[in-house]
């Protein structure tokens, strides 16, 4: 395998090369973990496979970049079935968990911003309607969100409770028709972009109720956050709700208490997981391709033997959360799944996806650092999903308050 030339000749007649970090020869399931998937399932994975390399491969750096978000994308998410997140409904293709892990997986292996347009839009926003919507909430939001015609939002963080969102301070005050809501909520994916936005607050009763709140509706401010070093082609908004009216019509019928709000979350671990899955496997697999084509001191970096040992350390690394997560969902699957083992997924999922991010980007030396090179993105948007939905302290609090039988969340 030989790298590629930009064509650019330095004066002494030197042609710097461009590397192919996406070629598709690099064995990325060393133990075989993914040899047996169902005829589905398998069908699954290959069509999120295809559209990262039809769709999103092309240009997702320049988006990246820019910090843009690729509305375009979310409607093609739609047509071609991947804004489920693993929710079935009649007159649509059977998705198992294992094929929306793969799904996210997938998509995370071409570019995080994508899986995370994923997670926020099916996972949690879709997540929330059919599970806490009436029939007719389904209807008239779940189905055109699943479509990509109709953007979504999942309004819980707030800019003082991140990690303690069970404290979240916005409130819903009762009136004729409706409820009145006022607060602020930070960190929200699709919060700016027009659509509808699923917003947590106190009634009061002091109980937590979720409410499909309209993006364009009287008194709700979304501004996108700028700055950003991770996912930066998906935007997320600080939002400021003042005395936003919402319809009875709009307020979800089983969204009773913060467990409701739980158990959507709950459902979207694991997926975070196999997104850290895909991060791992797009830099394993760039390093690899790397080492093969670039040259030092008269032979390629992968005959080194230094290089090896850190290629081996990364595969070691890849496949133990492969089996860890595979093992995960099938658990999932037969229902047996436990919060402190899903915690367990994703904390070591992407404690070890850092790893080798962290690897990889030193691998390329400087060439590490070009975000026009798939590892600079995937090594900053590791550090996202590394946060959100939970960080790494709250999951390790949950595992241990597993082993020891102690709350040390106070």
């Amino acid at each position: 395998m030989t790298a590629q030339h930009t064509g650019f000749d330095f004066p002494n007649g030197v042609v710097e090369p461009e590397y192919d970090l996406w070629a598709g020869e690099v064995n990325t399931d060393p133990t075989g973990v993914f040899a047996d998937l169902s005829e589905a399932d398998a069908a699954w994975r290959s069509k999120a496979r295809r559209f990262v390399l039809e769709e999103v491969k092309k240009d997702i750096h320049e988006y990246w970049d820019k910090a843009d978000y690729p509305l375009h994308l979310v409607k093609k998410l739609g047509d071609a079935d991947l804004l489920r997140d693993g929710l079935n409904l009649e007159g649509f293709s059977s998705m198992s968990p294992l094929a929306a892990g793969l799904v996210n997986m997938e998509m995370a292996r071409g570019d995080g911003s994508v899986a995370t347009i994923i997670g926020v839009q099916a996972g949690l926003a879709v997540r929330s309607v059919m599970y806490c919507g009436s029939d007719e909430q389904i209807a008239k939001y779940a189905l055109p969100m699943i479509a990509g015609e109709l953007p979504g939002a999942f309004a819980l963080t707030e800019p003082t409770h991140g990690s303690d969102s069970v404290s979240l301070e916005t409130s819903a005050r009762k009136v004729e028709g409706g409820y009145i809501i006022n607060g602020e909520k930070k960190w929200i994916g699709n919060g700016s972009i027009g659509g509808v936005s699923i917003v947590w607050a106190r009634d009061e009763e002091n109980k937590v109720r979720g409410f499909i709140v309209h993006q364009d509706a009287e008194g709700y401010n979304a501004t996108t956050i700028e700055n950003k070093l991770s996912l930066r082609a998906i935007w997320q908004a600080h939002i400021r709700l003042e005395n936003v009216f919402v319809p009875d019509e709009d307020v979800m019928p089983e969204a009773k208490s913060f467990k409701d709000t739980s158990r959507v979350l709950f459902a979207t671990r694991l997926g975070v997981a196999w997104s850290a899955v895909g991060h791992a496997t797009a830099c394993y697999e760039s390093a690899v391709n790397y080492a093969k084509q670039r040259v030092q001191f008269g032979r390629p970096l992968a005959a080194s033997q230094i290089v090896q040992e850190r290629l081996a350390r990364m595969q070691s690394e890849l496949a133990t959360i492969q089996v860890l997560t595979m093992q995960a969902t099938k658990r999932e699957a037969s229902g047996e799944l436990t919060g402190p083992q899903a915690s367990l997924a994703k904390y070591t999922a992407t404690r070890t996806a850092r790893s080798i991010a962290s690897n990889a980007r030193d691998l390329l030396g400087g060439n590490g650092i070009l975000t026009s090179n798939r590892v600079a993105r995937h090594f900053a948007d590791i550090e996202a999903i590394h946060t959100y939905e939970g960080t790494e302290t709250v999951q390790a609090l949950i595992m241990g308050r597993d082993i020891t039988g102690f709350s040390a969340f106070a």
